[in-house]
């Protein structure tokens, strides 16, 4: 009896042993597949792992890792579960935090990212990529002090952001200080000259404002650096017909569309060229 214990106790041994080595063999495989851009598969392996030893200590990690694969996949629900399950062993991973808050972001789930953004903050206040998107959820909700504390976090840290410049730009401009905000943009230009979301800004808030003439300038310097950049053809041909040019509003329409802006989207637009 004493030797039929010592076998089992010996087999029982080997199998641990084996289902350990399992375990880290199918995570190795998932993550070869990883890098192979075989996501379908890592994904399979990965919940092969978890679901082998679902109390490991490393299944954090996993579930980051799958939640990371199913974003990937475009699985958005399924990777913010498998986020969330991995924050439910790690509740003060900063990596996954902003990992599931860009997804609630992806699907407008405003809060909930809110949420994710401000535990970020709380765990580190200086976290850029935390404040910069906490003040655009700020900007949607018109809480424009606030975006402005954050936007100015941010420039402490790296005065030429980019990014935060561009908030507080557009917060000047919302809150009527439009001459500060046409001073912020022209800086950005000045700086970014051959960026070309900045020349559309600029112009955008210069057609907002009746400066058209500087508009069509803006636009045309965007053309000369992309010039497949199909949404300023179509600024363009609002901008001419608010300025009743209908011929050279309709060729830009018709450009836009040859760029792939489709013709139905545009038709009420070009009646209005005739």
């Amino acid at each position: 009896m004493k030797y039929l214990v010592l076998i089992l106790c010996s087999i029982f041994s080997s199998v641990c042993v084996l289902q350990a080595q399992s375990y880290n063999e199918i995570v190795e495989q998932a993550m070869e597949c990883v890098k192979k851009d075989s996501l379908v598969q890592a994904e399979q392996l990965f919940r092969k792992a978890l679901k082998l030893e679902p109390n490991n200590a490393r299944n954090a990690l996993l579930f980051s890792n799958l939640g990371t694969v199913q974003k990937r996949l475009g699985k958005t629900d399924e990777a913010i579960e498998s986020y969330t399950l991995a924050l439910n062993i790690i509740p003060y991973s900063t990596a996954m935090l902003l990992n599931r808050a860009a997804l609630y972001l992806e699907k407008d789930l405003l809060q909930k990212a809110y949420l994710d953004y401000c535990n970020v903050i709380d765990l580190v206040p200086k976290n850029q990529e935390a404040r910069l998107f906490r003040a655009y959820i700020y900007m949607q909700r018109r809480e424009y002090k606030e975006a402005r504390v954050d936007y100015n976090v941010v420039l402490e840290q790296d005065v030429k952001n980019k990014t935060a410049r561009i908030g507080l730009a557009m917060l000047d401009e919302k809150e009527g200080r439009f001459q500060s905000a046409m001073d912020a943009m022209n800086r950005l230009v000045s700086d970014y000259p051959q960026d070309v979301s900045v020349w559309k800004m600029r112009a955008n808030m210069e057609w907002e404002h009746g400066q058209l003439d500087a508009a069509l300038y803006d636009l045309d310097e965007v053309l000369k650096l992309d010039a497949r950049d199909a949404a300023s053809y179509v600024m363009k041909g609002d901008i001419y017909l608010e300025l009743k040019r209908k011929s050279e509003a309709r060729d830009a329409y018709e450009k836009a569309i040859t760029l792939g802006v489709s013709r139905a989207e545009l038709l009420e637009k070009l009646k209005q060229c005739k």
